[in-house]
């Protein structure tokens, strides 16, 4: 209930006015069923945007610290994530991993949407970069259809370290991607990246980026140990 109202009284009309979001491709969305949105991921702005623009509710798998922080602004943030239909997960690797492919086959075995960027983290420079073969599994493991997304312009609304700016962004919903082929495959790691190329050659396609082969995550540490 909380979520439906912060999406319709609250926060969806406010955007819808701001920002005046265009929608490209919302009929590729199922009306039922489980599915997978892999959306690339240009602004923390993102994971509002693109569930205040669909019918159906979508969640995202989101750092559990988010959810954890103490004091007034811990309560506010925790608030924030539970209104945008987020779900905390740990992503410290391993075991942890493993629950967070499970928490996202518990939201598809339900009939939901699932929204998951497959790079990983926010591009640091609005460039695609290469795609985590998390997203394969989760499709071969649920068998539901992915939903290619892109975001466009969100980066130029909300920025690390520079506040929110007022622009129109856009979102492009491309046909539904199929890998039942590769069904029973999810242990092969070549079909994994295969997939995930293919994904991300799509993501691409749509959303007009230049793409570099190397992972978000390399080039963010990069710059950061240049700057010490």
């Amino acid at each position: 209930m909380f979520y439906w109202f912060m999406k319709y009284i609250v926060a969806g009309p406010i955007v819808k006015v701001v920002f005046r979001p265009w929608v490209r491709g919302a009929e590729n969305i199922p009306q039922t069923g489980g599915a997978i949105l892999a959306s690339n991921h240009l602004s923390f702005a993102d994971s509002v945007f693109l569930p205040l623009m669909m019918d159906r509710r979508v969640s995202f798998l989101a750092k559990s610290e988010y959810f954890t922080g103490k004091g007034l602004k811990g309560r506010l943030v925790k608030l924030f994530f539970m209104a945008t239909g987020q779900l905390p997960i740990d992503r410290s690797g391993g075991k942890a991993s493993e629950a967070s492919l499970n928490t996202g086959l518990e939201v598809l075995g339900k009939g939901d949407l699932l929204g998951i960027y497959p790079e990983g983290t926010r591009s640091p420079d609005a460039k695609m970069y290469r795609g985590r073969t998390g997203v394969a599994r989760m499709v071969l493991e649920a068998g539901v259809p992915i939903i290619p997304v892109a975001m466009i312009d969100t980066e130029k609304v909300m920025t690390v370290g520079s506040g929110i700016h007022i622009r129109r962004i856009g979102i492009v919903f491309g046909e539904p991607l199929d890998f039942s082929r590769f069904e029973g495959m999810e242990s092969d790691r070549f079909v994994l990246r295969s997939i995930t190329d293919e994904i991300m050659y799509e993501l691409h396609r749509i959303s007009g980026q230049e793409y570099s082969d190397v992972y978000a995550t390399s080039v963010k540490d990069k710059r950061t140990r240049a700057r010490r």
